[in-house]
Protein backbone atom coordinates (compact mmCIF):
# COMPACT_ATOMS: atom_id res chain seq x y z
CA UNK A 1 0.00 0.00 0.00
CA UNK A 2 1.30 3.43 -0.93
CA UNK A 3 1.90 5.76 2.00
CA UNK A 4 -0.48 8.54 0.86
CA UNK A 5 -3.25 5.95 0.56
CA UNK A 6 -2.53 4.85 4.12
CA UNK A 7 -2.93 8.46 5.29
CA UNK A 8 -6.34 8.64 3.62
CA UNK A 9 -7.42 5.42 5.34
CA UNK A 10 -6.20 6.77 8.69
CA UNK A 11 -8.23 9.93 8.09
CA UNK A 12 -11.35 7.92 7.31
CA UNK A 13 -10.91 5.83 10.45
CA UNK A 14 -10.38 8.95 12.56
CA UNK A 15 -13.45 10.66 11.10
CA UNK A 16 -15.62 7.60 11.72
CA UNK A 17 -14.31 7.31 15.28
CA UNK A 18 -15.11 10.97 16.04
CA UNK A 19 -18.63 10.64 14.63
CA UNK A 20 -19.21 7.46 16.63
CA UNK A 21 -18.31 9.34 19.81
CA UNK A 22 -20.28 12.47 18.89
CA UNK A 23 -22.55 12.41 15.80
CA UNK A 24 -22.69 16.22 15.70
CA UNK A 25 -18.94 16.77 16.17
CA UNK A 26 -18.06 17.96 12.67
CA UNK A 27 -21.27 19.93 12.22
CA UNK A 28 -20.47 21.88 15.35
CA UNK A 29 -16.82 22.32 14.41
CA UNK A 30 -17.71 23.57 10.93
CA UNK A 31 -19.77 26.51 12.22
CA UNK A 32 -16.85 28.66 13.42
CA UNK A 33 -13.47 28.67 15.10
CA UNK A 34 -12.80 30.47 18.36
CA UNK A 35 -9.24 29.60 19.41
CA UNK A 36 -7.70 31.34 22.39
CA UNK A 37 -4.13 30.64 21.28
CA UNK A 38 -1.90 31.35 18.31
CA UNK A 39 0.96 28.86 18.12
CA UNK A 40 4.09 29.78 16.16
CA UNK A 41 6.15 26.62 16.09
CA UNK A 42 8.86 24.76 14.23
CA UNK A 43 8.03 22.71 11.13
CA UNK A 44 9.85 19.72 12.64
CA UNK A 45 7.63 16.64 12.26
CA UNK A 46 8.39 15.58 15.83
CA UNK A 47 6.72 18.67 17.31
CA UNK A 48 3.06 18.64 16.20
CA UNK A 49 1.41 21.52 18.02
CA UNK A 50 -1.97 19.98 18.85
CA UNK A 51 -0.50 16.65 19.89
CA UNK A 52 2.06 17.83 22.43
CA UNK A 53 -0.45 19.98 24.32
CA UNK A 54 -3.31 17.52 23.86
CA UNK A 55 -5.47 20.11 22.06
CA UNK A 56 -8.59 19.38 20.06
CA UNK A 57 -9.42 20.81 16.61
CA UNK A 58 -10.53 24.42 16.98
CA UNK A 59 -8.53 25.16 20.14
CA UNK A 60 -5.32 26.62 18.66
CA UNK A 61 -4.49 28.58 15.52
CA UNK A 62 -1.17 27.32 14.14
CA UNK A 63 1.69 28.70 12.06
CA UNK A 64 4.89 26.68 11.62
CA UNK A 65 8.18 27.35 9.88
CA UNK A 66 11.82 26.27 10.18
CA UNK A 67 13.11 27.20 13.65
CA UNK A 68 9.89 28.99 14.70
CA UNK A 69 10.92 32.42 13.47
CA UNK A 70 9.07 35.73 13.35
CA UNK A 71 10.64 37.77 10.56
CA UNK A 72 9.47 41.27 9.68
CA UNK A 73 9.52 40.56 5.93
CA UNK A 74 7.68 37.23 6.18
CA UNK A 75 4.16 38.19 5.18
CA UNK A 76 2.97 34.63 5.62
CA UNK A 77 3.74 34.72 9.33
CA UNK A 78 2.60 38.33 9.74
CA UNK A 79 -0.72 37.69 8.01
CA UNK A 80 -1.34 34.76 10.36
CA UNK A 81 -0.44 36.98 13.33
CA UNK A 82 -2.72 39.78 12.18
CA UNK A 83 -5.65 37.47 11.51
CA UNK A 84 -5.22 35.68 14.84
CA UNK A 85 -5.07 38.91 16.83
CA UNK A 86 -7.36 41.25 14.89
CA UNK A 87 -10.04 38.81 13.73
CA UNK A 88 -9.92 35.75 15.98
CA UNK A 89 -9.01 37.84 19.05
CA UNK A 90 -6.67 35.25 20.52
CA UNK A 91 -5.60 35.92 24.09
CA UNK A 92 -2.18 34.29 23.90
CA UNK A 93 0.54 34.05 21.26
CA UNK A 94 3.03 31.23 21.86
CA UNK A 95 6.39 30.81 20.17
CA UNK A 96 7.39 27.19 20.80
CA UNK A 97 10.79 25.94 19.76
CA UNK A 98 12.42 22.67 20.70
CA UNK A 99 15.75 21.25 21.72
CA UNK A 100 17.50 19.39 18.92
CA UNK A 101 16.27 21.91 16.35
CA UNK A 102 17.89 21.14 13.00
CA UNK A 103 17.52 24.72 11.80
CA UNK A 104 19.49 26.09 14.73
CA UNK A 105 22.14 23.37 14.35
CA UNK A 106 22.48 24.20 10.67
CA UNK A 107 22.85 27.91 11.39
CA UNK A 108 25.96 27.17 13.43
CA UNK A 109 27.61 25.51 10.45
CA UNK A 110 28.96 26.84 7.13
CA UNK A 111 26.16 26.76 4.57
CA UNK A 112 26.15 25.10 1.16
CA UNK A 113 25.79 27.67 -1.59
CA UNK A 114 23.22 25.60 -3.51
CA UNK A 115 20.70 25.93 -0.66
CA UNK A 116 20.21 29.61 -1.30
CA UNK A 117 16.70 30.06 0.08
CA UNK A 118 17.38 27.97 3.18
CA UNK A 119 20.55 29.98 3.76
CA UNK A 120 18.61 33.24 3.68
CA UNK A 121 16.23 31.86 6.28
CA UNK A 122 19.02 30.63 8.57
CA UNK A 123 20.85 33.96 8.51
CA UNK A 124 18.32 35.31 11.00
CA UNK A 125 19.41 32.65 13.50
CA UNK A 126 23.02 33.54 12.81
CA UNK A 127 22.10 37.11 13.79
CA UNK A 128 20.82 35.82 17.13
CA UNK A 129 24.14 34.06 17.63
CA UNK A 130 26.07 37.21 16.76
CA UNK A 131 24.07 39.29 19.22
CA UNK A 132 24.79 36.76 21.98
CA UNK A 133 28.27 35.66 20.93
CA UNK A 134 29.92 36.65 24.21
CA UNK A 135 27.69 34.16 26.04
CA UNK A 136 27.78 31.39 23.43
CA UNK A 137 31.30 31.44 22.06
CA UNK A 138 33.04 29.34 24.69
CA UNK A 139 30.28 26.81 25.38
CA UNK A 140 30.66 23.18 24.35
CA UNK A 141 28.78 22.50 21.11
CA UNK A 142 25.81 20.65 22.67
CA UNK A 143 25.27 23.36 25.27
CA UNK A 144 25.82 26.04 22.63
CA UNK A 145 23.07 24.58 20.46
CA UNK A 146 20.64 24.27 23.38
CA UNK A 147 21.30 27.82 24.54
CA UNK A 148 20.99 29.26 21.03
CA UNK A 149 17.66 27.45 20.69
CA UNK A 150 16.49 29.19 23.87
CA UNK A 151 17.86 32.58 22.83
CA UNK A 152 16.24 32.23 19.41
CA UNK A 153 12.84 31.61 21.02
CA UNK A 154 13.26 34.63 23.28
CA UNK A 155 14.28 36.79 20.32
CA UNK A 156 11.17 35.76 18.37
CA UNK A 157 8.93 36.79 21.27
CA UNK A 158 10.56 40.21 21.32
CA UNK A 159 10.12 40.43 17.56
CA UNK A 160 6.40 39.83 18.09
CA UNK A 161 6.35 42.70 20.57
CA UNK A 162 8.08 44.92 18.02
CA UNK A 163 5.33 44.45 15.41
CA UNK A 164 2.67 47.14 14.96
CA UNK A 165 0.11 44.33 15.12
CA UNK A 166 0.91 43.49 18.74
CA UNK A 167 1.58 47.06 19.80
CA UNK A 168 -1.79 48.20 18.46
CA UNK A 169 -3.53 45.32 20.23
CA UNK A 170 -1.78 46.27 23.49
CA UNK A 171 -3.22 49.79 23.18
CA UNK A 172 -6.76 48.43 22.89
CA UNK A 173 -8.84 46.30 25.22
CA UNK A 174 -7.51 43.05 23.73
CA UNK A 175 -3.95 42.92 25.17
CA UNK A 176 -2.72 39.43 24.15
CA UNK A 177 0.06 37.86 26.21
CA UNK A 178 3.18 36.61 24.46
CA UNK A 179 4.94 33.41 25.55
CA UNK A 180 8.22 31.74 24.64
CA UNK A 181 8.29 27.98 25.25
CA UNK A 182 10.84 25.26 24.60
CA UNK A 183 9.88 21.62 24.09
CA UNK A 184 12.10 18.70 25.03
CA UNK A 185 12.19 15.91 22.47
CA UNK A 186 13.66 13.54 25.04
CA UNK A 187 10.93 13.93 27.66
CA UNK A 188 7.97 15.53 25.88
CA UNK A 189 7.82 18.42 28.35
CA UNK A 190 7.50 22.16 27.71
CA UNK A 191 9.23 24.86 29.74
CA UNK A 192 8.42 28.55 29.62
CA UNK A 193 11.36 30.85 28.91
CA UNK A 194 9.73 34.28 28.69
CA UNK A 195 6.38 36.02 29.01
CA UNK A 196 5.59 39.53 27.76
CA UNK A 197 2.36 41.45 28.20
CA UNK A 198 1.06 44.98 27.64
CA UNK A 199 2.96 46.22 30.71
CA UNK A 200 6.28 45.26 29.09
CA UNK A 201 8.59 48.18 28.39
CA UNK A 202 9.71 48.06 24.78
CA UNK A 203 12.97 49.62 23.64
CA UNK A 204 11.90 53.05 22.29
CA UNK A 205 13.60 52.40 18.95
CA UNK A 206 10.97 49.70 18.24
CA UNK A 207 7.93 51.64 19.43
CA UNK A 208 5.38 53.15 17.06
CA UNK A 209 4.43 56.77 17.49
CA UNK A 210 0.64 56.41 17.23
Amino acid sequence: MQEPAKLLLENKAWSEDMVAKDPGYFMSLAKEQNPQFLWIGCSDSRVPAETIINAQPGEIFVHRNIANQVISTDFNCLSVLQYAISVLKVKHVIVCGHYGCGGVKAALQPQKSDLFIANQWLVHIKDVYRLNQDELEFLAMEKKVDRLIELNIIEQVYRLAHTPIVQYAWKTDQKPTLHGWVYGLENGLINELITLDHYTRINPIYKYAD
